[in-house]
């Protein structure tokens, strides 16, 4: 296992990267990126998901089309490729655009942890917001049905993609019943989230709100997933997200998603 120690500098935000055996399993690998894991991938099963809130966006895609339905999907931050994989395997067919600024990145996961036969995704080496408006035209496709947005952690979080105004770019390039799915890590006190979840529902009809059930009390540090959509969330789609877990799980509308904002801010 020693070439999957090798590690890549890279060259935007100066910080190393690696792959190293996630230590619990023969065909498991994490991505460390400046000493922090990042991601995890399975290459014996693409379909398993090992980061809770990972799953979460998982859960969301599965709602999105009638299962093993392709879709199209964008990822705006390229990670180990562990949604790629996802859809792929849930998905087989679906075209999918993977986008990261640091060209150093795909290069390394591509390399050591191989996409499965069949995948169609296409790599950009770019700025997210640079190329979400050429989304559908490299899809092949008029709009786009699920745009993951993974770059957030706090306010350390470039400016240009935390923007009202971004969430409109995006808004303009979804499908009719597509979704932006935007997972936002935060401090204690979640001042950042409360912020990204008010910008969205400035702009989108629906947003709902998946999420541990600590997380809502404002009081810890981690990761909650939003979801901007034109579509309300369901009684059935709520009972999914909510079976599927992880658990505990919280599973919020658009109203309970107001809610929560207002609760944080007082």
């Amino acid at each position: 296992m020693s070439e999957f120690s090798k590690t890549v500098q890279l060259s935007v935000s100066g910080a190393s990267a690696r792959i190293l055996p996630d230590g619990f399993s023969d065909r498991g690998y994490v991505l460390e990126i400046g000493g922090a894991e990042q991601s995890h991938v399975d290459l014996s099963d693409p379909s398993y998901i090992f980061y809770e809130y990972l799953r979460r966006i998982g859960n969301v895609i599965d709602v999105l089309a009638p299962a093993g339905e392709t879709i199209t999907a964008a990822h705006l931050g390229a990670g180990a490729f562990t949604l790629v994989r996802y859809i792929q395997a849930t998905r087989p067919g679906s075209a999918q655009i993977a986008v990261d600024i640091e060209r150093e990145l795909p290069s390394l996961v591509m390399e050591y942890l191989p996409l499965p036969s069949g995948t169609n995704c296409q790599v950009i080496i770019d700025d997210a917001r640079a190329t979400t408006g050429e989304l559908p035209a490299r899809l092949g496709t008029e709009a786009v049905d699920a745009i993951i947005l993974d770059i957030f952690s706090g306010w350390s979080a470039p400016e240009h993609l935390a923007e009202q105004s971004y969430y409109s770019e995006i808004k303009d390039v979804l499908a009719p019943g597509g979704a932006l799915i935007v997972n936002v890590g935060d401090d204690a006190g979640l001042t950042f989230f409360t912020a990204q979840a008010q910008s969205l529902l400035n702009v989108y009809e629906h947003v709902w709100c998946l999420a541990p059930t600590d997380m809502l009390t404002g009081k810890n540090a981690g990761n909650l997933v939003l979801v901007a959509t034109d579509q309300p969330l369901t009684d059935e789609t709520r009972a999914h997200l909510l079976g599927a877990g992880p658990h505990p799980a919280a599973v919020l509308d658009t109203h309970e998603a107001q809610d929560l904002i207002e609760d944080l801010r007082a």
